[in-house]
């Protein structure tokens, strides 16, 4: 891999979740999540479940080869959710999952969604992706599109509306 300032030179791109190097990470992706969470609490998408015209899949290649993966499925017309973020084992670390995550953050912000949200793992095995999304700004929520509350879930949101200015700013731009 080529790395600039600690993050690789690759590309991120609209895939084909059919492709097959994609269906291969997504079976890992899967097989992850099924192995750390109670069947019931298993919210990663098939494949068909991808192919939704309200998912839109992009994928993070470097010299071809596929790193990363991640998808955005607008729920409303202000509110979308991160779907199947997922970067393939031997890349881990190298920034990959952080310039996907802002990847589709811009995208969503491109398509004018006020808000982004996500469902991950509560369990150990998910404190790094938790993490990640927490450095980006992502804050716990409660439920959101209609899934259930539960232990084994972490519900996390990020407002794209700028804040307007505070009393304080207010009062310190105009001299009061």
């Amino acid at each position: 891999m080529t790395y600039v300032k600690g993050v690789p030179e690759g590309e991120i791109s609209i895939d084909d979740p059919l492709a097959a190097d994609v269906r291969e990470l997504l079976e890992c992706h899967l097989t992850f999540a099924k192995s750390h969470t109670p069947p019931e609490d298993v919210h990663a998408l098939e494949v068909t479940g991808l192919l939704d015209p309200a998912v839109t899949f992009f994928s993070f290649r470097l010299e071809g080869e596929l790193l990363g993966v991640g998808a955005l499925k607008e729920l409303d017309e202000g509110h979308a959710e991160l779907k199947s973020m997922h970067t393939a084992e031997v890349a881990r670390g190298h920034g990959i999952g952080r310039a996907m995550l802002d990847h589709l953050v811009g995208v969503a912000r491109e398509r004018g969604f006020r808000r982004v949200s996500l469902e991950t793992g509560s369990m150990a095995a998910f404190a790094p992706a938790r993490s990640l999304y927490t450095s980006a700004g992502f804050r716990r929520c409660g439920p959101f599109g209609g899934y259930p509350p539960s232990r084994s879930s972490t519900f996390m949101t990020l407002s794209l509306i700028a804040p307007g200015p505070t009393t304080e700013t207010v009062r310190t731009a105009s001299g009061m």
